[in-house]
């Protein structure tokens, strides 16, 4: 974690890398990291059809990002939402290989800001217009592997522990490795 913060540091020198989160495409992981040290290790699932930061791509964006809204807070687990709206009802969550009929959004949403004009933020290939969020998913079978259409998406229990663990404004930075 010292070499990624220090990179981090060096590349973005007007954002504090004090806690940030950062995943990895290729290991299919998230790491919560304080004070150089990893605090907590989550699998995750990135996009089946691998990073790209294009608008109706269904593809992951890479490089910094940062929470930009929290939402979902005391939703009960599965809960399922519908526009970022909690729809009062509650999913089936599938623990093997299992595809919902739907890209069920369930527990909690993390919603990411696209922070590289360029990158991820502007005109067809901005995160946030895309709606690229860290959030719970019905197919929890699948975690650890490709499996999104561009979100980042967690097991349930993980992205609550991770939405109580984490402030909006935190940074996120996604990379291939």
């Amino acid at each position: 974690a010292d070499f990624l913060t220090e990179y981090l540091n060096l590349k973005y020198p007007d954002k504090d890398f004090k806690t940030f989160i950062y995943i990895s495409v290729k290991y299919q992981k998230l790491y919560l990291i304080n004070n150089h040290k990893i605090v907590k290790k989550y699998p995750v699932s990135t996009a089946v059809l691998g990073v790209g930061n294009k608008m109706n791509s269904m593809q992951t964006p890479l490089g910094l990002h940062t929470i930009k809204r929290k939402i979902g807070n005391n939703v009960p687990l599965g809960g399922l939402f519908y526009s970022r709206v909690y729809s009062g009802r509650i999913s089936t969550i599938y623990t093997n290989k299992v595809k919902s009929l739907t890209d069920d959004v369930t527990s909690r949403i993390m919603w990411l800001h696209g922070e590289e004009p360029g990158i991820n933020r502007g005109r067809d290939i901005d995160s946030y217009k895309r709606y690229i969020y860290i959030h719970g998913t019905s197919e929890e079978g699948y975690i650890g592997e490709p499996a999104s259409h561009g979100c980042i998406r967690m097991k349930n229990n993980d992205v609550i522990e991770l939405f109580d663990s984490v402030e909006e404004e935190i940074p996120v930075i996604i990379l291939k490795v």
